[in-house]
């Protein structure tokens, strides 16, 4: 007799009586997968077990404060001040962006703690795993164990064999339980090995901590069910294309804190290395009297941390009918937006000019306390003028070209002064009148306007005016 197949989409998990080219629920292509329905007696009487471990939660001892500290501080930031040894972590991110290096990286440095780390590779042979551990790592520890199997089977007799207390699964899509007959990747496989895995992480007598590679679409989302998410404690993202110096660590769910946080990285030969001081890395070192135009400061916040950010902008003559709009880490949208406002509200006309914004480092800008800076940037370039390296712009600005006030804005001030900078410019009546600053001058300005008239009207400013070379030439 011929087996009945179903066909479930690795994409939603919609089922299907037969197979079709697209998904019915979620419209996507080449997604069914071939699998064998569960078979589910008809009749099936619900046990219930009255020798329960229950416990009043006040009895209940609280693992959150037992976290194993690594020593790159960015990676201890996103996970909420360190790995939580009972906890079930997936990280994703695009090929090459440099998610097993890190996690190789992080497991070298739990062994060199005396804790017995299991590195489990269902895509890479021993062989692979030790050349690039050769290549990022100074030495490799005892502690380190590797196994090269994707049956999730031999890795869980591999746990019981040398009782790891870091525990590392590449990726969560390569491996297999032996007793469900579906390919690997299948959201039956992925969902079933996850939670064999959760079981390993929150054993009561012997918790562990599990840290999953999570493939990632051509959507740049997680790969399988949303489940997935949902049933682990921490999920992170690893920001950055191949080739790219800077990678961005964003935890977008911690069951311990640290949600929203980012921590950043640079990408070298010798692996990761953490940026412990974003506010140097995201603008250009300038002595103070090297003033360049198209150049402002702004302060964002990421996470708990404020950085100082430096926005550049260029504005040159078009000889197209339509003038260029480029913002690499702007939505285009936005910059038009800031545009517009800039042409109606300040009387500066760009109808006949390319505008191209960008930040230094490549960081994107998703708060609207950058808006003021950004616009500063293409005024200083419009005017050919530049504005003094001492000066910050902290503050939003609306469609009638008043400026708004921003949240936490206190503590952005607080970081621009013990950067050493004099002079912050913000929308007016955003302080509280009590709060003083010792070696910052706080300038309130009620509309754009004011602001450009402040920072460029002066004859101060106009001596700082920069000459093209070919000015020069006689």
């Amino acid at each position: 007799m011929k087996k009945k197949l179903i066909y479930r989409c690795s994409n939603c998990g919609h089922e299907h009586p037969k197979w079709n080219g697209a998904c019915t629920n979620c419209r996507e292509w080449n997604t069914l997968i071939e699998e064998e329905p569960e078979t589910v007696s008809a009749q099936k009487t619900i046990t219930t077990k009255k020798n329960v471990s229950v416990k009043r939660l006040t009895d209940t001892v609280s693992q959150n404060s037992d976290r194993i500290i690594t020593k790159y501080n960015e990676f201890n930031r996103v996970m909420g001040g360190g790995i939580v040894k009972d906890s079930l972590t997936i990280i994703t991110a695009v090929p090459g962006a440099g998610k097993s290096t890190l996690l190789m990286q992080i497991s070298d440095d739990v062994a060199k703690q005396g804790l017995n780390v299991l590195y489990a590779s269902g895509e890479e042979s021993d062989s692979q795993i030790r050349r690039r551990a050769e290549r990022i790592l100074p030495s490799i520890d005892d502690k380190l164990w590797v196994v090269s199997d994707n049956s999730l089977n031999n890795v869980l007799g591999s746990i019981e064999q040398i009782d790891p207390d870091l525990i590392i699964i590449d990726s969560i899509q390569t491996f297999v339980l032996e007793e469900y007959p579906s390919r690997p990747g299948s959201p039956t496989q992925t969902m079933e090995c996850a939670t064999a895995l959760l079981k390993v992480a929150k054993n009561g007598k012997k918790p562990r901590a599990v840290i999953m590679v999570g493939q990632m679409t051509k959507d740049n989302e997680l790969a399988g069910l949303r489940a997935l998410e949902h049933l682990v404690d921490t999920v992170l993202v690893l920001e950055g294309e191949e080739g790219e110096e800077l990678k961005q660590l964003f935890s977008s769910k911690n069951r311990f804190g640290g949600t929203g946080e980012l921590g950043f990285f640079i990408m070298e030969e010798t692996g990761l290395i953490p940026v412990d001081n974003p506010s140097e890395f995201f603008m250009t070192q300038r002595e103070d009297n090297d003033i360049v135009s198209g150049s402002a400061l702004t302060v964002v916040k990421e996470g708990t941390r404020a950085i100082i950010l430096e926005i550049e902008s260029l504005v040159s003559q078009t000889f197209m009918p339509y003038p260029s709009r480029i913002a690499e880490c702007i939505k285009k949208d936005h910059v038009n937006t800031l545009i517009s406002i800039l042409e109606q509200r300040a009387g500066m006309l760009l109808h006949d000019k390319n505008v191209v914004v960008k930040t230094t480092g490549g960081i994107r800008l998703k708060e609207q306390a950058s808006n003021l800076a950004a616009i500063m940037s293409i005024v200083s370039s419009f005017k050919n003028m530049g504005i003094a390296n001492d000066t910050v712009f902290i503050a939003d600005i609306g469609l009638t070209g008043e400026l708004k006030k921003v949240p936490t804005l206190e503590m952005r001030i607080r970081e621009v002064e013990r950067m050493g900078f004099k002079r912050v410019y913000v929308a007016h009546n955003a302080l509280k009148t009590t709060t003083s600053f010792s070696t910052i001058k706080v300038i309130p300005c009620k509309t754009l306007s004011q602001v450009i008239h402040s920072v460029f009207g002066s004859a101060t400013a106009k001596k700082e005016k920069q000459t093209a070379p070919w000015d020069n030439e006689e």
